[in-house]
């Protein structure tokens, strides 16, 4: 981890910071990359997104609950998010979940109940869900849970995110290939140790190159999760050289993160989705992107000062 970016983190972490940032955030600076404390400000959000032909996911945040009461709330906000999208007429807009947050470090088989009750609303408004993949000790588990739900609803209802600096992820991918498993590919972002994640970003980078030409070869549809030019223009001089269909893949990025890019893709004619995240645990969600871009912090926080 680099020297500025352990310094965001710290700060972040104070005490006298976080209760600033609690109150003033999302005005000051948070909302760059957060579309909202509530439901309807997403909904809205969205609505906008779709309007400028980006498609949206939409994230609840927060993760890791500690009580069945707090991953039946999650439930039901999943739940109702979908009935608020389909109710606005979003066809461009779903939704995607962490399983920690609906209960899997509680009770696995509790988990798998909240699941169920999402992806049946999915499937009742046609929409889709997407299970985000977390660190390395839950990836059995929610690999599980995933193959319940596939062998249940299918995968034009329900797919899921793999992680390319994991050394597993090539076999996973080959496996969930043969199923058609609709596949998020993303890079990753827990610290993982080197016996079981590849340490340089090389690596990383190639192995994420690797499993979207994989996937795309098998005919599954993948959403290619990167912000970097250098890897997306390469890749879509590979799928036209290999007459991968339009409708295979699309591509993915981070709300308030490289929209230039976005629109510029949009604008060419690709089909871009922007990971939406809301709700009131935005602060943990905010903090990681300014410690990915350390920059993005010194203004905010001197923003936060002058209040």
């Amino acid at each position: 981890m680099s020297f500025a970016r352990k310094v965001v983190l710290s700060l972040a972490a104070n005490p006298v910071i976080r209760s600033i940032a609690g109150k003033y955030g999302l005005k000051l600076g948070a909302g760059r990359f957060v579309a909202g404390e509530t439901l309807q400000e997403a909904i809205t959000r969205a609505g906008e997104l779709n309007e400028q032909n980006l498609w949206v996911t939409l994230d609840h945040l927060g993760e890791s609950v500690t009580s069945k009461e707090e991953a039946i709330e999650a439930t039901r906000v999943a739940v109702d998010t979908y009935s608020a999208i389909y109710a606005a007429g979003l066809t461009k807009t779903n939704v995607s979940v962490k399983l920690t947050q609906l209960g899997l470090d509680i009770d696995s088989a509790f988990c798998l109940e909240n699941m169920k009750k999402i992806a049946a609303k999915a499937k009742e408004t046609h929409n889709f869900l997407r299970i985000d993949m977390e660190d390395t000790p839950r990836i059995e588990i929610t690999m599980d849970i995933f193959q319940t739900l596939l062998s249940e609803y299918g995968s034009a209802t329900i797919g899921l995110v793999i992680q390319s600096y994991l050394y597993r992820s090539e076999q996973d991918v080959a496996q969930l290939g043969k199923q058609g498993v609709n596949l998020r590919i993303v890079k990753g972002a827990y610290k993982e140790p080197k016996e079981v994640a590849f340490p340089a970003k090389k690596d990383v980078d190639e192995q994420f190159i690797q499993l979207v030409k994989q996937h795309l070869t098998n005919g599954a549809y993948t959403a290619i999760a990167t912000h970097d030019e250098n890897m997306i223009y390469p890749l879509l001089a590979w799928i036209k050289e290999q007459n991968i269909a339009d409708h295979l893949y699309e591509f993915q990025m981070l709300y308030g993160i490289r929209t230039d890019l976005a629109r510029k893709l949009v604008a060419e004619g690709y089909k871009v989705r922007v990971y939406t995240p809301f709700g009131k645990q935005w602060y943990p969600y905010f903090t990681r992107r300014l410690a990915e871009r350390p920059a993005n912090a010194l203004f905010i926080l001197k923003n936060l000062f002058k209040k």
